[in-house]
């Protein structure tokens, strides 16, 4: 079928379906919804079958859904209403949660439904980002699929919206307002936490610290510590741990709450004042252990973004790691493998150019750790979504696992860069030169299965994230106690070597990192705009040009405007 998707943005959910249609044979245009004169132009250029609209937020024009099947994917179960379902979810600690495709009709949320998904919720309560990213975006997936093998079969009909109905049981919720998102230190841990989570990663819970308005994100439970709520107790890489009304919690992120504030680690928000505090225990986005055999570096950065600080901290645990006993070493990311550098923090620096430096030659340390440990067999554990220099990380292991429901970004051009993080050495060795061009310069995502077939990766793992990580390191055990160990090893060691005899890492890097000199210092591409364009999350205007060109080699029809992700 010809399908249209309508989107608010081009994000992991969108992809993952624009990926999932495609592969199934469809003819997909995807069309971002700027305007209603835009979604109705759209659909008159694309002549679609069938409408999907996976996630928008705005309102479907009417003149579209009567002459167009439309379809609106909801992160909620049947009869659940409103724009804030998920805040709700997790505010109210709903036991269990789920996703309906329904039918557009006049009425937001009300239309006949297609099907639905439900699935438990966790007992502590997930982060809204998460919950979005992980079992709503799966149910979404498996909706999208099964909405499009509905809308071919002429004998479907759509089951009416009715609240007598056991299955529905959602109902009409308001949207969360300023007030509804607000909490004080003086609250139990427990509340402080759901009411943040309940918001994050937009727009966070709001509070004062330290005197100041602020957005809150990123918290985690802290130790059962006495003192005044609200007050700062510690701080550790660039959290701070604050005092609760019954204990307390570490706060990784906030962003102040005033026009154009962006949101950073929360030591770089409150500066001075949290500089005073000690340094405390507890808290690390990077951990070690290790059996007999095997030992894992895990890290879990927020959204994926990597600072100077965090890739230099992750470069000695790396070390570490690979002056071991081990025989396997495994590289576990975190709910988001990496999206590269961090764009937020270089926005905000005095001199964001410099930071950009300092920023991509960190990283690209901690690519060569990977690269170049010869001493042990590496293993690559993708299990959240990857861009840019995340996906290029990953590609210096022996060997790559992704989960399933991954979805990798391999390219840097819609940022404005060329790339570094040894990438002209480790994606050709992968897929060879002509693809390692077209996956650059086309920019579009690779879904896990495709990604194993051009050699991205080298096994796809099913199940959830715990699932798929005892899967990882059940591999990693067989793969350190393989018989042929000793011969893979030493394969990788001669492999290494003659690599570099034909052309040194160091000649990579420095050659990637004259491109990102003049990226980064002369703007040739746009980077600065694109940068400050992502970190205020400013709304498209346009159709990128990579998008735009793919639509007509691949004989789409043309459109109106399409968001991208973030690098």
């Amino acid at each position: 079928m010809r399908i249209l998707l309508l989107c608010s943005s081009f994000n992991g959910l969108t992809q993952r379906a624009w990926l999932e249609l495609r592969r199934a044979g469809h003819d997909v245009t995807v069309e971002l919804a700027l305007s209603e004169q835009v979604m109705l132009e759209a659909a008159q250029l694309a002549k679609p079958d069938l409408v999907i609209c996976p996630f928008l937020k705005e309102k479907v024009p009417t003149r579209l859904w009567q002459t167009q099947r439309t379809i609106i994917i909801h992160p909620g179960p049947p009869g659940d209403r409103g724009p804030s379902s998920l805040d709700w979810a997790i505010l109210d600690g709903e036991p269990s949660w789920g996703v309906t495709a329904l039918q557009a009709v006049e009425e937001m949320d009300a239309g006949p439904i297609w099907g639905y998904r439900t699935f438990p919720m966790p007992a502590e309560p997930p982060r809204k980002s998460a919950l979005y990213n992980g079992p709503v975006a799966d149910a979404a997936v498996e909706l999208v699929a099964e909405v499009a093998a509905k809308a071919a079969d002429p004998s479907f009909t759509p089951a009416p919206l009715d609240y007598r109905r056991p299955e529905v049981v959602g109902r009409l919720r308001p949207a969360m307002r300023h007030a509804d998102r607000e909490f004080s230190w003086e609250e139990p841990t427990d509340a402080v936490l759901r009411r943040v989570r309940a918001a994050d990663g937009a727009p966070g819970g709001r509070t004062v610290l330290a005197g100041a308005a602020v957005r809150v994100f990123d918290v985690y439970r802290g130790p059962a510590l006495s003192g005044r709520p609200g007050t700062v107790a510690g701080r550790r890489e660039g959290a701070l741990l604050v005092h609760t009304g019954d204990g307390s919690v570490w706060v990784g992120h906030l962003r102040r709450d005033e026009p154009g504030a962006v949101k950073l680690p929360a030591v770089t928000v409150l500066g001075e004042q949290a500089a005073l505090a000690e340094e405390r225990s507890g808290y690390s986005e990077i951990t070690y252990d290790r059996s007999d055999s095997v030992g894992v570096v895990s890290f879990d950065f927020y959204n994926g973004a990597m600072s100077s600080e965090q890739c230099r901290r992750l470069t000695s645990a790396l070390r570490y790691a690979v002056a071991q006993d081990t025989r396997v070493l495994v590289v576990r990311g975190g709910e988001v493998f990496s999206n590269g550098i961090h764009l937020n923090v270089i926005d905000s620096a005095r001199h964001p150019q410099m930071e950009a430096w300092i920023n991509i030659n960190a990283i690209n340390q901690v690519c060569r750790e990977i690269v170049s440990c010869t001493g042990q067999l590496v293993v690559t554990s993708i299990g959240g979504n990857a861009g840019a220099g995340g996906v290029m990380m990953g590609l210096g292991a022996d060997r790559v696992l992704v989960r399933q429901s991954v979805v990798l970004n391999p390219h840097y051009r819609t940022m404005g860069l060329f790339g570094s993080e040894l990438w002209t050495y480790t994606l050709p060795r992968r897929v060879g030169a002509e693809t390692a061009q077209r996956l650059t310069q086309d920019a579009l995502p690779v879904g896990a299965a495709e990604a194993a077939a051009l050699g991205l990766a080298d096994e796809v793992l099913p199940g959830s994230r715990l699932e798929f990580e005892r899967a990882v390191l059940d591999y990693a055990e067989r793969l350190a106690h393989d018989p042929g160990y000793g011969r893979l090893l030493a394969a990788r060691r001669a492999q290494r070597e003659e690599d570099e005899r034909r052309k040194p890492l160091e000649a990579y890097r420095v050659e990637e990192l004259a491109e990102m000199s003049r990226d980064m210092f002369d703007d040739r591409h746009g980077f600065a705009a694109a940068r400050a364009a992502f970190v205020g999350k400013r709304k498209a205007e346009a159709t990128p040009a990579h998008l735009a060109a793919h639509r007509e080699l691949s004989g789409a029809s043309a459109g109106a405007g399409v968001a991208e992700s973030h690098m």
